[in-house]
């Protein structure tokens, strides 16, 4: 199995990653429940004994399937994040591992200062929504494409990038890990209307997000309200 059969491999890296991190969370935690976008664990994806947990991990074994079967690709991601009741996302990492990079809630990733020249904003690799371009227009922003959510909010978090805007639908495990790492950051990270992130909800689709530095959050927010 290689690059040349990309839906195999796609399959394949989700269900191994799926199995090792579900594997490692049954051994160390087994008290803990867990929502995964596989939908192999305690309740899978939108079942209901995970929302009388006090832990819940939520789960992306591999964000970006479609980058992570083409040659020579980086910007995919592993997500594991633990939500626990009454505080929220307490602990997340984000792997980068064909970059060979992890970031986590217990390293700090201070905000760099702006650089000089035009802001830019991670977008997807196809169409940006309007609310992107309206936050591209009032920010004189250069649209910068990748590919999963967690490789975006982590260029964010690195500083190559200053802000990411979705708002074309996703799940709790496309953004519990990284908004959990670019949180205990002290980065921006809300619903594009400016409300809180909220896990581990009945229904696990969370559609939209802002991540960006805290300066930009203001103008990117009014931008985004003007859309609408």
């Amino acid at each position: 199995m290689g690059f040349s059969d990309p839906k195999a491999l796609k399959a394949a890296g989700d269900q191994q990653a799926n199995d090792y991190l579900l594997g490692r969370v049954a051994a160390e935690r087994p008290g803990d429940a867990v929502l995964s976008e596989e939908g192999k664990g305690e309740t899978g994806r939108v079942g209901t004994e995970r929302l009388g947990a006090d832990r819940v991990w939520i789960i992306d074994p591999l964000d970006g399937t479609r980058e992570y079967s083409e040659a020579g690709r980086d910007d995919w991601a592993v997500h594991v994040a633990l939500w626990q009741r009454g505080l929220g996302l307490t602990a997340s990492a984000v792997a980068l591992p064909a970059q060979s990079v992890t970031l986590r809630t217990d390293e700090v990733y201070a905000v760099p200062a702006l650089r000089e020249g035009k802001p830019r904003i991670a977008v997807s690799r196809t169409r940006p929504p309007a609310e992107v371009e309206a936050v591209a227009a009032a920010l004189g922003a250069e649209l910068v494409p990748m590919g999963s959510a967690g490789a975006k909010v982590m260029a964010v978090v690195a500083g190559t990038v200053d802000a990411y805007v979705h708002a074309g639908g996703q799940f709790e495990w496309d953004s519990a890990a990284p908004v959990g790492v670019a949180l205990a950051s002290g980065w921006h990270a809300t619903r594009i209307d400016g409300a809180p992130l909220q896990y581990n909800n009945a229904d696990p689709y969370l559609p939209d997000l802002l991540v960006c530095r805290p300066d930009l959050a203001g103008p990117a927010l009014e931008a985004i309200r003007g859309t609408n």
